[in-house]
């Protein structure tokens, strides 16, 4: 059997409000999400073998365990028993980062299941497969369609067809952020931002005016990162930079091809060592 392949795209966080911590030491966030050009690719077929085959290649798949969200996913369907005497061989070429926050792992997860939908392996609900994206991970759920997004602080998903073409660059020093240390040192808290469905959120100017709440708590605790912050927003053209998730990428957001392509050469003269892409918004 051929494989068939697979993109699974990088999620961007435009905003992240942390309204509320939760007994359980979760917190309750809101976030306004988007997707960019830059994807890990995804081969998989199905195999004639006693046991699941998992693969990781490329610049970014060094430490990955074999309790991976690709790995959960499988051994939840199984022990679900949503998928019956099927085994998998997946390769994966990881080209987005690990702890940057673009939920690359997340997505793979995601980008998997949606192919299982598609092919009428998995049968089930729309419900039980968000119930399942939510047991993988959070950000699972946000992959399975791949637009413009609100989440909403119940955790309910607002997808809008709206499309806002901005190009980014986006930058990441030699180390990640762990998503439970940034959230642990969270001690103030938003109010409620997004209670309906609106497009004007998706406006530069209400972009420009958001945050990220994470982003001081990295800044502070990584001044690496602070001083990149610094850099981006110096650079010709810039209409806003923000960290992505619990970091550690910044992204900075252009309104032409042009103008990103120069920064990102001026970027890379000061900061010849550290990985950068240049891409653009769904």
């Amino acid at each position: 059997m051929e494989f068939q392949k697979l993109k699974s795209w990088a999620k961007i966080n435009l905003s992240l409000n942390v309204i509320q911590r939760l007994s359980n030491n979760y917190h309750k966030i809101e976030s306004l999400i988007t997707f960019v050009r830059l994807s890990d690719e995804i081969k998989i077929k199905k195999i004639y073998k006693k046991k699941h085959k998992i693969f990781f290649s490329g610049k970014f798949s060094k430490g990955i365990n074999k309790n991976n969200t690709v790995s959960k996913l499988l051994k939840l369907l199984e022990k679900k028993k949503l998928i019956k005497n099927t085994k998998f061989q997946i390769n994966i070429t990881k080209n987005i980062p690990q702890k940057s926050g673009m939920g690359g792992g997340s997505m793979n997860a995601s980008s998997i299941l949606k192919y299982l939908i598609k092919k009428k392996i998995l049968k089930t609900s729309t419900k039980r497969v968000n119930e399942l994206a939510y047991e993988i991970g959070s950000d699972v759920i946000l992959g399975l369609e791949r637009k413009n997004s609100i989440l909403k602080k119940n955790g309910k998903i607002i997808r809008l067809k709206k499309k806002m073409n901005l190009y980014v660059l986006i930058v990441m020093p030699k180390f990640g952020c762990a998503t439970s240390d940034i959230f642990s040192k969270t001690k103030k808290f938003s109010k409620p931002l997004y209670f309906k469905p609106k497009k004007s959120f998706f406006t530069i100017k209400n972009l420009v005016q958001s945050n990220n709440d994470l982003e001081n708590i990295v800044l502070k605790k990584y001044p690496k990162i602070s001083n990149i912050k610094h850099f981006l927003l110096n650079l010709p053209n810039v209409v806003f930079v923000r960290m992505t998730g619990t970091g550690s990428a910044l992204v900075a957001y252009f309104k032409s091809n042009k103008s990103v392509k120069t920064a990102a050469k001026i970027f890379s003269k000061q900061y010849k060592k550290y990985w950068y892409v240049v891409s653009k918004t769904i």
